[in-house]
């Protein structure tokens, strides 16, 4: 049976595009198909992503019709037909199996670390997950990569090896690593993949200002787990009595949009309840799965007058949404970078061992705005300061995220260092990429 609807892009790494979120139609739209009747061949694989193609994709007009036995893979015709003009990353292909724990339990085998290329010569950790092979081994954010099983940086760089040096997403895969701790010490390391577990909401702190209590959640990921943490993230909050709210998605490539609907509701309470959150708009073969999906009232609501939002070049798809769903209602300002750029989204399709993802939608919300393909531009830019373990005060995207909710004014200061960090970065094809779609929305390792 096909997999639920979710809004998904296959992306980069951290502060490069990150995978882009997904989101959930809570309609079980998607057509039935029966594992049973499925014809695993390569062929008969390729013919199930052309069919599904022309039927659910939202640009299928612009489909090419090559013969889909003349591909080696699924994954090599998708790349092949997709409307590359927009679609250049957002449907995708993946494993069954990685893609369930993901979204059933925010798990995924691997290192437990995502990253950045700063430069073209300094990597840089930018998460490290709690209780995994890379926590163990004493990374930690800020931390510069320098060699990875005996390759040192400018090779991988060069030859693209960058991409693939971690090895396959299977248990018992061993990496050796040198890298610079924030001290400025250098280790040689040896870590082995594992399952690890991605806590959702991370993070959840309170800062006094001005008067009021401003809460902080840094939210990694929309998936399943995510309903349960944000329910206690937000009575946390309200027993601290917090008045404003700074939401830290810089990493966030999204999930699923029942999750984003209630992360919208815990936001903005009576102020938008029952209020229009997004509407989904399908291809004009599939007008009948137009629908909507409305905020509601949970408890521990914070009923906000305005929210800030921290993004980056690696926050898409569910993560936009929360801006693009909340705007009509209450004010919502953006710190940090341009996010993704991601106003569209999928439905999960099984077939045999994976999971085909189509762009089947675009998101738009109550005004019928949507659309920004090229990424919300930051209302006032800040730097994603590695220097700083994400929740400090001192680090720049949260010190001037409080600062406009002390101010309503943005630091000239904090737009320069901003502007300066992305004059150096390296284009986004040069940030490491995943294979998997579920890999990618957090740029996991």
């Amino acid at each position: 049976m096909p997999g639920r609807p979710r809004l998904a892009v296959l992306g980069f790494v951290a502060l490069a595009a990150t995978a882009a979120g997904w989101g959930c139609n809570p309609a079980e739209v998607a057509q039935a198909v029966s594992d049973a009747l499925q014809d695993c061949s390569v062929a008969g694989e390729n013919e199930f992503v052309r069919t599904t193609l022309r039927d659910i994709y939202y640009w299928y007009k612009e489909l090419p019709d090559p013969d889909p036995k003349s591909f080696s893979s699924p994954e090599a015709y998708l790349e092949a037909v997709r409307y590359k003009t927009l679609d250049h990353t957002y449907s995708f292909i993946t494993d069954r199996a990685s893609n369930d724990a993901f979204f059933s339990d925010s798990q995924f085998i691997g290192y437990g670390f995502a990253s950045t290329l700063v430069t073209n010569d300094d990597w840089r950790v930018t998460e490290v997950y709690p209780a995994s092979p890379a926590s163990e081994a004493g990374l930690e954010r800020g931390a510069h990569i320098l060699v990875v099983n005996g390759r040192p940086l400018a090779s991988l760089v060069s030859t693209g090896d960058i991409n693939t040096i971690f090895g396959p997403s299977t248990v018992g895969v061993v990496a050796t690593m040198q890298f610079r701790d924030v001290g400025g010490t250098v280790h040689d390391v040896q870590m082995t993949k594992r399952t690890v577990t991605i806590p959702t909401a991370s993070l959840t702190r309170t800062f006094a200002s001005g008067g009021r209590v401003v809460g902080y959640i840094n939210f990694r990921n929309f998936v399943t787990p995510a309903t349960a943490a944000l329910d206690q993230a937000f009575a946390q909050l309200e027993s601290a009595g917090a008045n404003e709210l700074v939401l830290d998605l810089r990493y966030n490539g999204g999930g699923l949009v029942s999750v984003a609907q209630q992360l919208a509701s815990l936001i903005g309470g009576s102020r938008t309840n029952g209020k229009l959150f997004v509407q989904f708009v399908h291809n004009d073969k599939n007008t009948s799965k137009n629908s909507t999906l409305t905020m509601n009232m949970p408890a521990h609501a914070l009923n906000l007058e305005r929210l800030v939002v921290i993004y980056t070049r690696g926050s898409a798809s569910a993560s936009e949404l929360m801006w693009n769903g909340l705007r009509p209602f209450i004010p919502v300002t953006t710190v940090g970078d341009r996010s993704y750029g991601k106003p569209v989204g999928q439905y999960g399709y099984n077939f045999c061992d994976k999971v085909l993802y189509p762009v089947a939608f675009s998101t738009q919300n109550a005004r019928g705005e949507g659309g920004y393909f090229d990424g919300i531009a930051p209302d006032c830019p800040a730097a994603d300061d590695l220097e700083h373990p994400l929740g400090d005060s001192a680090e720049a995207s949260l010190a001037e995220a409080l600062r406009y909710l002390r101010t309503g004014s943005c630091s000239a200061s904090a737009t320069a260092q901003a502007r300066a960090q992305a004059a150096l970065r390296p284009p986004l094809t040069m940030q490491p990429r995943f294979a998997n779609g579920w890999q990618a929305l957090v740029g996991a390792h």
